[in-house]
């Protein structure tokens, strides 16, 4: 019988709980998805805990325990929809909520709430969490984890390809064709979070559907340039980024006085054309003369960013993960189901030369059922 795996997860982007059904043997198998949305009081919740504020551990706790039960409710709606019974899954691989990642601090720390005992005692299934500190602990950034599972699934040695995850954040996992050189990846930047946040101040709309708020408006050349002035950009990798570096507040300190006639739309297609500068620049250090660009995650529904990847990237062809029959939304919470897989037999999930760790480690916590 096939071990089913449950993927949980919810993202920097802060819109919805995504969960899926997967089994990897002999092959990989989307049995199902499902997404529950993110109530609004909840998800207020979690920004305030992205930044410094008042009662933050009593703030903490609470939310902690709710995210555990709606991932909970996640979890058991997708086994109803599918048929199946908590008997028949093996294991859920649960991501959490991250509200602090600082790996580059003097005590560098990683933190992803949502109970994973909640969770265990609400559906019946183990479940393997808290996958990202053992690597911190270890002297790692902690992030990116998926390149492992992207190598596992996508590497192929006949051609050189770049995977890129297009969330909140953006990361890329570079996959050189030659057998002899290593994967390896990193964060480049905001994807999706300035723009989302944006959107939602000025239109009142969740996200700009296809980037065509975007396309109406014309780049800063000067607003660009100093965005990209920031030393995230210029850090060499190992490195991730997060809501720390990047959000709404960081945003609006460029119109104090430097930029306060810039049209709305125009401020969408700046931070549209970072996101895409930024992974432009990542992706053409990986040195390939041409390869394929795989793109996951939300941003890749972006018809105006996937234009201009394609557009800044002639020598590279543009293919989705739904080649594969898994939907861009859904490959990084296969990743978390992968992740537990390998935590239950006892094999590493992260990639030194990604993270910055000292050596391969079994991450995640066991929580039986």
């Amino acid at each position: 019988m096939d071990e089913i795996y449950l993927g949980l997860m919810s993202g920097t982007s802060l819109d919805a709980i995504d969960v899926v059904a997967v089994s990897f043997e002999p092959t990989l198998r989307l049995w199902g998805t499902h997404s529950l949305l993110l109530p609004l009081d909840i998800r207020e919740d979690v920004l305030t805990l992205t930044q410094p504020n008042d009662n933050e551990i009593e703030r903490f706790g609470r939310v902690d325990v709710l995210l555990g039960r709606l991932f909970a409710d996640c979890a058991n709606q997708l086994l109803e929809k599918l048929n199946l019974s908590p008997s028949q899954i093996t294991a859920i691989g649960s991501h959490g909520q991250t509200i602090r990642h600082r790996p580059d601090l003097e005590t560098p720390f990683t933190l992803q709430i949502t109970d994973p005992n909640v969770i265990a005692e609400n559906t019946g299934i183990t479940v393997i969490a808290d996958f990202r500190r053992r690597d911190v602990a270890a002297g790692g950034q902690g992030a990116p984890l998926v390149p492992a599972f992207h190598a596992a699934i996508l590497r192929d040695r006949a051609i050189n390809r770049v995977i890129l995850n297009l969330g909140g954040m953006a990361n890329i996992t570079v996959l050189p064709a030659d057998s002899t050189r290593a994967v390896y990846g990193y964060d480049t930047g905001p994807a999706n979070v300035l723009m989302d946040a944006w959107c939602q101040t000025i239109l009142k709309q969740p996200f700009d559907k296809n980037g065509a708020w975007a396309a109406s408006g014309c780049v800063d050349n000067e607003l660009l340039a100093n965005m990209l002035a920031h030393p995230f950009f210029a850090k060499l990798p190992p490195k991730s980024t997060g809501r720390e570096d990047f959000h709404l507040d960081w945003l609006l300190e460029f119109f104090d006085g430097d930029h306060p006639n810039v049209l709305a739309e125009d401020i969408q297609a700046t931070l549209l054309a970072l996101t895409a500068q930024s992974v432009v620049d990542a992706v053409n250090q990986a040195g390939f003369s041409e390869g394929e660009l795989w793109l996951c995650g939300g941003g890749a529904y972006n018809q105006a960013l996937c234009q201009l990847l394609a557009d800044k990237l002639p020598h590279y062809s543009l293919h989705s993960t739904e080649e594969i029959g898994i939907a861009p939304t859904w490959l990084e919470a296969c990743a978390f189901a992968w992740l537990a897989k390998q935590t239950l037999a006892g094999l590493s999930g992260n990639l030194p030369v990604v993270t910055g760790a000292q050596g391969e480690r079994i991450l995640g916590g066991i929580y039986q059922a």
